[in-house]
């Protein structure tokens, strides 16, 4: 992995006011960089605001200081600098305004349009958070229990529990040093990951049970209309980790699941394992993401997207 520039520690050192922030309908990975950063830049005196345009999933809001997020889809202020997290681009944070402040872009995903005026990205990094422990080492901040559980949470959680390709030995070492500091895995795992409502158990059962295979049996495709969501009571926080479920399934290598935003307006998710790349085809329709962990938007009746992606993901499963 590559290390923060010398500009970017400079700026960090220099200034006295920032601004956090990640993308929309944040993960682990998403509101543990952001956090882990705020906080460490709090040790060191500074003036610290994360912002979010919406509060985060119910199953996030348990970490430490994550109710201190500013709810809000505009930032008028100008700081010293303006921290982005994992965003491809800026508009996908939903706040306006962050660009009033010099913007530094911190990311490890393909296809970032650098948009920053200090650009560190790392698509060796398995999660954004092993950047940011690396930067809050250059900064010379002590790793604290409640730094140690975002980086944890952070790199839990954009690993799919440590099961996609890209985990290198440093992807351990994050995680030991942050038990070191006091990270408690077993509470962060239970918080995140067994904090289901029934609604949420409901959805799991209505699309599993409608789940479609394709090819040889190694392709799933999962999909939920915004009539069901509704009829089932859920939200998307309740279909955080779905679609990770059919992967278990020895045979299947790669999953899409079609989530409805609007009249044949669809969110696809994409998982896969092993060599199967689906970045590229997320990048083909406009999105992004790594090979084994992608997702883009697509539009037209679901039966005629769903066929388009089952070629394409069979494709990819054949290599």
């Amino acid at each position: 992995m590559t290390s923060p520039s010398k500009d970017l520690i400079a700026t960090i050192g220099a200034g006295r006011r920032f601004v956090v922030a990640s993308h929309q309908r944040p993960d682990g990975d998403a509101i543990g960089s952001a956090m882990a950063m705020a906080l460490a830049l709090r040790a060191m005196g500074k003036q610290a605001d994360v912002v979010a345009d919406a509060a985060p999933p119910v199953f996030l809001q348990p970490f430490p200081l994550v109710e201190t997020i500013r709810i809000t889809t505009a930032v008028t202020d100008a700081y010293d600098a303006a921290l982005i997290m994992e965003c491809g681009d800026l508009s996908r944070t939903g706040v306006a305004g962050l660009d009033r402040s010099p913007v530094v872009n911190i990311d490890h995903h393909p296809g970032n349009t650098g948009y920053g005026a200090i650009n560190w990205i790392d698509e060796s990094a398995a999660a954004c958070g092993e950047m940011v422990c690396a930067l809050i080492d250059a900064i010379g901040v002590p790793l604290t229990r409640d730094i140690a559980t975002h980086l944890y949470l952070a790199v839990l959680t954009d690993t799919g529990s440590f099961h996609f390709s890209h985990l290198t030995p440093r992807t351990y070492e994050v995680a030991r040093r942050c038990v070191e500091a006091g990270a408690d895995p077993q509470w962060i795992a239970r918080t995140h990951y067994d904090s289901n409502s029934l609604a949420r158990v409901r959805i799991f059962g209505a699309v599993l049970n409608d789940m479609v295979i394709h090819g040889e049996g190694q392709v799933a495709l999962l999909a939920i209309t915004r009539k069901a969501m509704n009829d089932l009571g859920g939200t998307s926080d309740d279909l955080e980790g779905l679609i990770n479920f059919p992967l278990t399934v020895k045979e299947i290598d790669a999953v899409a699941f079609f989530k409805e935003v609007g009249e044949h307006d669809w969110r696809v998710s994409m998982r896969s394992k092993g060599n199967v790349d689906i970045g590229a085809i997320a990048r083909s329709f406009g999105g992004g993401g790594h090979k084994n962990a992608a997702g883009c938007s697509a539009t037209g009746d679901l039966a005629t997207v769903q066929k388009r992606f089952a070629e394409l993901l069979v494709e990819a499963v054949k290599g």
